[in-house]
């Protein structure tokens, strides 16, 4: 099996805003959630056009979509999430085995760590660090609190070292250090991710798509935060929850995403993208339905 890579691309979180999600969420309906229409034929580069049902018939469609309706909060639509994550961060779709990680990409954001990438300058690792504490005072990292603090912000180790990596490793075989790392992730990526996508009527692929972004670029108000990205693709298409057409939307979605990304050198890959959820999209699958095949990297995976 190949040896996981950490790609710089995959690590490339921006300092978070904690509240922008929440302060921005659109309101909806339950009954706007999901699809206006099925796009089991449309291409994956189409452009806006409205749902073959109208207006009308669409929205009553999405009423009956919208009562069964899964969300990627589901159990087990979210390990489906952590694991198309893990493949794109980890070349490998054993995410539970990240618990222990940490190591310096070079991507300037000092230590990336954990299942979900938290860096020690950009403040993740540091909130995860101190809930961590919280629950468990006297835990193998807790000490490097001060240091933690004052590397915000930069990529510098000063304080840290071989020994916090060591103290790292041996914390992530405590159950409530796994458990902080899962809740932080929820909190800050995972959990407003799918609250916006439910705001703008997307499935569960499209809830994905959100994740995977901010996961990947974090939110704030540069032009490559989740939310800038969200606002292009708004220049393009509306959401279903504005009477749009899901798959349109998700593919302005996608292709401002692809155009955040290639605005940094290390994100030259776009195959997380490319070959993975545009390949989801343009079959029709908005709903993550197994079995899934994809390529990242040139690397094949499926889930069964």
């Amino acid at each position: 099996m190949k040896a996981p890579h950490r790609n710089t691309a995959g690590r490339n979180k921006r300092i978070i805003t904690r509240t922008v999600l929440g302060l921005a969420l659109v309101a909806v309906p339950a009954t706007a959630y999901a699809a206006n229409a099925p796009a089991d034929h449309v291409s994956s580069h189409s452009t806006q056009h409205s749902s073959p049902y109208g207006t009308q018939h669409g929205t009553q469609h999405s009423a009956q979509r919208a009562a069964s309706a899964t969300g990627l909060d589901d159990p087990a639509k979210k390990e489906i999430a952590m694991k198309l994550v893990s493949s794109a961060e980890n070349s490998s779709l054993d995410w539970k085995a990240q618990y222990k990680y940490i190591e310096d990409i070079g991507d300037g954001r000092g230590y990336t760590a954990g299942i979900i990438g938290f860096c020690s300058g950009t403040g993740d690792m540091l909130d995860l660090v101190k809930l961590y504490t919280d629950r468990e005072p006297g835990n193998p990292l807790a000490k490097y609190l001060p240091a933690l603090e004052k590397v915000n912000g930069s990529d510098s180790h000063s304080g840290l070292g071989s020994a916090f990596e060591s103290a790292w490793k041996t914390a992530a075989k405590d159950t409530a250090f796994q458990t902080a790392q899962n809740d932080e992730r929820d909190r800050v990526y995972f959990d407003p991710a799918v609250k916006q996508g439910k705001a703008d009527g997307v499935g569960v692929l499209g809830q994905f798509t959100y994740y995977d972004a901010i996961v990947m670029h974090g939110d704030g108000d540069d032009k490559t935060s989740f939310s800038s990205i969200r606002k292009r693709a708004l220049a393009k298409a509306k959401t279903p929850a504005q009477g749009g057409n899901e798959t349109t939307y998700l593919n302005a979605f996608l292709d401002a995403r692809v155009w955040a990304m290639q605005q940094e050198e290390a994100h030259s890959d776009t195959s997380r993208v490319d070959t993975e959820q545009r390949v989801f999209l343009k079959n029709g699958n908005l709903d993550l339905h197994t079995p899934l095949n994809w390529k990242v990297y040139g690397d094949p995976y499926s889930i069964s």
